[in-house]
């Protein structure tokens, strides 16, 4: 664990892996924090760096109360990954953590080698998506994380992955309130990604649980279609958390990504 002062706050950061191996930087989504790639980190450092930060507002970073958006998310992985003197990295993300890494591809596109979008989509918020998550940021605000957290738990884990729905559950009750609030606002604002991942000309992979419904196989499978040189690996028996559900699959689906960057 380690912790480096990026853009005015503290981002807190695991980096294992030895420092003359390609690095593959992975995202968390919403409302987790970079504990949520340990059976990633350790299954790949052996032939990998593995940088894998809190997003403001998570776990140890700073909470930065209002609206974060993803441009500035973006902006603190490039710092981070200025700081640790890596230059050039295959990039992940699960989830909102996937619309970052597009939104980092958006805004530094020669310093990615690979994409990995897991249990994502491309799409900008709709009036009502827009609406909803900024409803959601009041109601955090105002009750805590429990109720959301007790809600959704079924969603982002299938209940007879229970080990994993467990270690969910207690990410989700220890997300600061106003960094998942923030979030959610600027999520709410986020562009719409669908011609960039047609621009995208690295190798590139698309993870989806099965039975996975905030992000369906439908919705991978279309930016499968629309990405120039991608695979599609559907996670059978997970949700929306198919690398926690499913560890060993998901982690061989990565390794054979990685292995198609130069």
């Amino acid at each position: 664990m380690a912790t480096a002062q990026l853009n005015g706050v503290t981002i807190g950061y695991d980096d294992e892996g030895g420092p003359k191996a390609s690095a593959l930087v992975l995202l968390h989504g919403h409302p987790f924090d970079r504990s949520m790639w340990t059976p990633q980190r350790e299954a790949l450092a052996a032939t990998h760096r593995v940088i894998t930060p809190d997003l403001r507002g998570y776990g140890e970073s700073t909470v930065v109360p209002g609206t974060t958006t993803f441009a500035t998310f973006a902006e603190d992985v490039a710092a981070l990954l200025d700081h640790l003197g890596v230059g050039e990295f295959a990039l992940g993300g699960l989830s909102m953590g996937g619309q970052i890494a597009m939104e980092c591809y958006r805004l530094f596109p020669e310093r990615v080698t690979g994409l990995l979008l897991a249990d994502t989509f491309p799409e900008a918020e709709t009036p009502e998506g827009k609406a909803f998550r900024n409803a959601l940021a009041d109601r955090l605000l105002a009750q805590g994380m429990k109720g959301y957290a007790d809600e959704v738990r079924d969603k982002m884990v299938a209940p007879y992955n229970t080990e994993a729905s467990a270690y969910v559950h207690r990410m989700m009750l220890a997300a600061p309130p106003e960094g998942a609030a923030a979030a959610l606002r600027g999520r709410a604002e986020r562009p719409d990604y669908r011609d960039l991942l047609t621009r995208v000309d690295v190798p590139s992979l698309v993870v989806v649980g099965r039975d996975d419904t905030y992000t369906p196989v439908s919705g991978a499978e279309a930016m499968h279609a629309a990405l120039p040189d991608s695979a599609l690996h559907v996670v059978e028996s997970a949700a929306h958390m198919p690398n926690l559900e499913r560890p060993d699959e998901f982690n061989a689906a990565v390794r054979t990504w990685l292995s198609r960057i130069r």
